[in-house]
């Protein structure tokens, strides 16, 4: 739905889900049962929500919206109505017609000539201009017959459909075909065969950090850190995902300038403007979360009341800060390069990244067990955040020297 930048479907669909999630967590976690309650009705209820998702994305993408809920509606004229409004009906007013004819051509002579018999006809329509309500009787006329056309085409206009809706129906795809080997077109998975690896690569870097960080939580760090940790990953895997859509969305919008093969200056000058106006947006983001995060000492005692824990957790959110005030210029600038296809750059990077990050966690747990260095979730927190920073600042100057060489593209082909 994104990459046909149709955003308010998948919003509908994802909203549908969370209720659905948040349904089963209040029938499922109180149950007693160690199979369906707890922590397992959670997850329980977080299966069923994806369920529902995935069903209610195929039914969207699948079914057309009726005939008629949002094409033009026909008019009919109702000519009884006017002849009620009026005193008179349909045959009336034909007869009426039929008997009191207008002269128009003689009427016409009568007001442009200079006969006798059109003397008192022209002088009717000398005073009726002279006349002082004749401009206020047009304005009038003209503002009703104006708010009436605007009621009119409001009633009548087209309301547009979803780009989305509807796109695979007409027998472009069913369940069978879905599970069918044979039905694969080969054609299009060659094209988007180069896509699988880089892509997939940036997915597995991405959480690699994740893992080793929470890794080093539970095998090192004491009880009162591992439940810090606890808390303010909870707190991070709320407040993450407000700039991780900004991602998908500079994925649908770059693609339709970058793929654009007219290696104009314009060309160069949108694209641009449109990896600016992202990066705008990231770093309002950024400032939004941090103003979240300032919050964090308020909202912890509501998931604990040790002061131990709570200490740990308040030394952990300069890290936190510092990770999510770059976050939507990350977000942006990965979305852009996702955009503009730059996949081996993205690969390499992660792929890098999935063996540096690891490695440094692992490093600090070493040096936590050797007693060499004190270790603590503030410390694993600051580490991350200095990771982000340095994968943000990659980011934006890769795509800085994109930028520099489409002008240079350009300037060559003039």
């Amino acid at each position: 739905c994104l990459g046909m930048q149709d955003v308010k479907s998948p919003l509908y669909v994802l909203l549908a889900a969370a209720i659905i999630n948040f349904c089963g967590d209040v029938l499922l976690v109180p149950n007693a049962n160690p199979w369906l309650g707890g922590a397992a009705g959670a997850a329980w209820a977080t299966v069923f929500s994806q369920y529902g998702a995935m069903i209610m994305f195929w039914r969207w993408l699948t079914t057309k919206p009726r005939e008629g809920t949002h094409g033009r509606k026909r008019l009919k004229f109702d000519w009884d109505f006017l002849g009620r409004f009026g005193g008179k009906r349909r045959g009336e007013i034909q007869k009426e017609k039929d008997t009191n004819v207008v002269n128009v051509t003689q009427g016409i002579m009568e007001l442009t000539g200079t006969s006798a018999e059109g003397k008192p006809r022209r002088k009717e329509f000398r005073e009726f201009l002279a006349s002082r309500n004749l401009l206020k009787k047009l304005r009038l006329q003209s503002s009703y017959e104006s708010l009436m056309r605007a009621k009119e085409e409001r009633r009548t206009s087209v309301k547009p459909i979803p780009k989305s809706r509807g796109f695979l129906a007409d027998g472009k795809l069913n369940l069978r075909d879905y599970f069918s080997l044979s039905k694969i077109d080969v054609p299009t998975a060659k094209e988007f065969s180069p896509f699988v690896i880089p892509v997939t690569t940036t997915s597995i870097g991405r959480i690699s950090g994740y893992i080793a960080m929470s890794h080093v939580a539970s095998s090192t760090l004491g009880t009162f850190d591992m439940a810090a940790h606890q808390i303010i990953f909870s707190i991070f895997c709320c407040l993450t995902p407000i700039v991780d859509a900004l991602s998908q969305v500079a994925q649908s919008f770059v693609p339709g300038i970058h793929g654009i093969k007219d290696r104009s200056v314009a060309r160069a000058n949108a694209l641009r403007k449109t990896v600016n106006n992202f990066r705008k947006v990231g770093a309002s983001f950024g400032l939004l979360l941090i103003s979240l995060v300032s919050i964090i000492p308020l909202i912890s005692r509501y998931f604990t009341s040790d002061a131990l824990v709570l200490q740990r957790v308040n030394g952990a959110i300069p890290g936190v800060a510092l990770f999510l005030i770059v976050n939507g210029l990350m977000c942006a600038g990965e979305g852009s390069l996702l955009g503009q296809k730059d996949l081996v750059f993205l690969r390499n990077m992660y792929a890098i990244f999935f063996f540096t990050v690891p490695a440094y966690m692992l490093r600090l747990k070493y040096r936590a067990l050797a007693g060499l260095q004190n270790v603590g979730i503030g410390t694993m927190w600051a580490a991350f955040a200095t990771y982000n920073v340095i994968r943000t600042s990659i980011w934006h100057i890769r795509l800085a020297h994109l930028q520099r060489r489409t002008y240079r593209e350009v300037e060559e082909d003039s």
